[in-house]
């Protein structure tokens, strides 16, 4: 790859080539891809990416750690649509926000993109098998980007997952293990298998490769919006892959020149578990914490990636912020009335964390923000109607319709 450096540890520096099958430093410590930026230059400009006509992450191939040889992915993962929200920044009180809907990528997930990367990274490393652990997305986002390349999948998840998600990965003909566990069971043993069997690895806090996947959500971002930077970009926050990577994105336009000053994160966690932004805020080491949230996709209460996730959000110069499980169904409920997104309980997370912020005050009226919904409403179906209520239900009867409309003060 002769846009790629090496891999150097966030922990001890310590520097690997960058082959297909890297995993953690002998350290422990999580590796980050290091590029070639005066390269990258000579092969890569704005004009370039607007002749571009590729409408996927692999439009960014030159800030990618892959081969020239290797193919894009078969399903059509990135690009989703970033849509201008005034509605919706007039009830919150802000200048200008956008809605970067990711929900719209082939299993509706931002994970996608992660899971492209590791896909195309097992191609090069001529593995048949991937395998990895998650709480639903990152699962069926592999199992279906695996599926399309005919590659086989082993997926651990907890008990807990949502049905929307197993029937997701059950049709992708992946061999689901459903563990009686936390997540951090569902992790360890997953690890276990993996290391047994020697299937690829795509566990996010285990390969590198998976945070340059999802960093394509921040080079999407600044380019659909011409490359002027908003002042803010909200997130939810999990393990910590995803905000890690959507910063490590940002700074790669910063060092080739696209964009001429870098926003600040807003880290939104679930009140129920918040290890990443308790370390920030409190400045000591992340801790493990339970993992009380209906937010599943993002009740991590061991997080493997807390030291980049955190790294990023202290870089950054940003925000954190908890949101209840009520706030985050209010979030739900309040993206789709005012523009027809409709997120699950971890891709509204940020909105919500928006939303509580300006309450606070902690985020200035005449800001710019982005938001991004991280995965689709359909994942989770049973939060979505607990949070609106069930629909009216009548007999085929006009008398009956208008006692109804009547009980329920239907506004007509």
């Amino acid at each position: 790859m002769r846009n790629v450096i090496c891999a150097r540890c966030v922990k001890c520096g310590k520097e690997y080539e960058a082959t297909p099958n890297l995993t953690n430093c002998e350290c422990g410590g999580i590796l980050d891809i290091i590029y070639d930026y005066d390269y990258i230059k000579t092969k890569l400009t704005t004009e370039t990416l607007a002749n571009r006509r590729n409408p996927t992450m692999w439009r960014y191939r030159e800030l990618l750690p892959v081969e020239e040889t290797t193919p894009d992915t078969e399903l059509r993962v990135g690009w989703s649509p970033l849509y201008e929200a005034p509605r919706l920044a007039k009830r919150l009180g802000l200048k200008k926000l956008w809605i970067k809907d990711d929900g719209v990528n082939p299993t509706a997930s931002l994970k996608d993109r992660a899971s492209a990367m590791a896909v195309a990274k097992a191609r090069e490393a001529g593995a048949e098998v991937i395998a990895c652990s998650s709480t639903g997305n990152a699962a069926s986002s592999l199992a279906g980007n695996a599926a399309a390349a005919g590659l086989k999948t082993y997926i651990f998840v907890p008990a807990r997952a949502p049905k929307g998600k197993l029937a997701q990965l059950l049709s992708f003909g992946a061999t689901v293990i459903s563990v009686r566990g936390s997540y951090e069971d569902t992790f360890e043993l997953s690890k276990q298998a993996i290391e047994r069997w020697g299937w690829y690895n795509r566990n996010a806090a285990i390969n590198p490769y998976l945070s340059e996947g999802k960093k394509t959500v921040g080079l999407e971002i600044m380019e659909q919006l011409n490359w002027q930077v908003p002042d803010y970009i909200a997130i939810s926050v999990g393990d910590g892959c995803t905000i890690a990577g959507l910063w490590k994105g940002l700074k790669d336009l910063h060092a080739i020149g696209f964009i001429d000053r870098l926003p600040k994160l807003i880290s939104a966690q679930a009140a129920g578990c918040w290890p990443i932004n308790r370390a920030v805020e409190t400045g000591e080491p992340w801790r493990p914490m339970e993992e009380n949230t209906l937010a599943d996709s993002i009740a991590v209460g061991v997080p493997r990636n807390a030291d980049k996730a955190i790294m990023a959000i202290r870089e950054s110069g940003g925000l954190t912020v908890e949101v209840t499980d009520r706030e985050i169904m209010d979030a739900q409920k309040l993206l789709g009335e005012s523009c027809g997104v409709f997120g699950e309980p971890a891709g509204v997370t940020g909105t919500a964390g928006v939303k509580k912020l300006r309450e606070q005050g902690r985020l200035p009226a005449d800001a710019t923000v982005v938001s991004v919904v991280t995965g689709n409403g359909l994942k989770d179906v049973a939060n979505a109607i607990a949070a609106r209520g069930e629909p009216i239900s009548v007999p085929p009867d006009m008398e009956h319709l208008l006692d109804a409309f009547a009980e329920h003060e239907v506004p007509l």
